[in-house]
């Protein structure tokens, strides 16, 4: 299954640009995805504006509300058919980029 990552953040990246930028990094290290990471100033977390992560055109919505989480993300790639091995660990993965930001926090 082909995947396209995109990350839309401000420059400098903040606290969740970072945590999805470093998730991007994650799914391209495990599922050999397509990355960018689109640098705006436009304000709309998890829509057309910062911050944001997108997975083949479509923004990926947090179950909070707020942040997105590894459980998000491996909900939405399992919902587009995305082979349960190549998922597996996954979870575990994302947690990296969180924990460092909330180390940082």
């Amino acid at each position: 299954m082909s995947l396209h990552v995109r990350v839309i953040s401000q420059h400098p990246p903040g606290g969740r640009c970072s945590l999805y930028a470093g998730y991007a990094e994650v799914l391209a290290a495990h599922l050999d995805t397509r990355t960018e990471v689109v640098v705006t100033t436009e304000r709309d977390a998890h829509g057309s504006g910062f911050p944001s992560l997108w997975l083949n055109g479509c923004p990926v919505q947090p179950a909070d509300g707020v942040i997105l989480m590894p459980a998000d993300v491996c909900a939405v790639l399992a919902a587009a058919g995305q082979d349960e091995a190549a998922l597996a660990g996954l979870a575990e993965a994302l947690q990296a980029p969180l924990e460092r930001m909330m180390e940082g926090a």
